[in-house]
């Protein structure tokens, strides 16, 4: 039961949107979530590699992989740490393995795997029933 109640007071926030797949998403949701990091008084030390991750793994979701997707953030306070969650689910890859977008061009884009695996403390990538999950953790004392 204690160890219930310790999980319970941890969770601080949470905040699930949806990402409409449409010119411009990435920077409505950038702003949301900005405004929402600020409202949870998010440490100010994370919260601009945060918004870095939360472009880059919506820019994934609408550019590769087929709607609807979906971003929850999690900020929870621990015991001397704080970490802030961010996941994008989708509903998998838009296409099939070896075929690209037409007028996509390999060398604007790439990056941002490498991006989210050096701002982040820990991340992943979970396939599922229905989609596909991309999240990265960060991390701060």
């Amino acid at each position: 039961m204690a160890a219930q109640l310790n999980t319970l007071f941890r969770v601080a926030c949470e905040h699930v949107c949806p990402v409409p797949p449409v010119a411009g998403a990435v920077s409505a949701v950038r702003r949301r979530v900005a405004a929402l990091l600020a409202d949870w008084s998010v440490c100010p030390e994370i919260v601009e590699d945060s918004l870095l991750v939360v472009s880059e793994l919506v820019t994934n979701a609408i550019i590769h992989a087929r709607p609807p997707a979906q971003l929850r953030l999690s900020w929870v306070q621990g015991d001397g740490d704080r970490t802030l969650r961010v996941e994008v689910t989708d509903a998998g890859p838009a296409f099939p393995g070896g075929e690209s977008r037409a007028g996509f061009d390999p060398d604007e884009h790439g990056r941002g795997e490498a991006i989210v695996h050096a701002l982040a403390a820990r991340h992943g990538t979970r396939v599922h029933p229905g989609g596909v999950s991309r999240w990265a953790e960060l991390v701060t004392v």
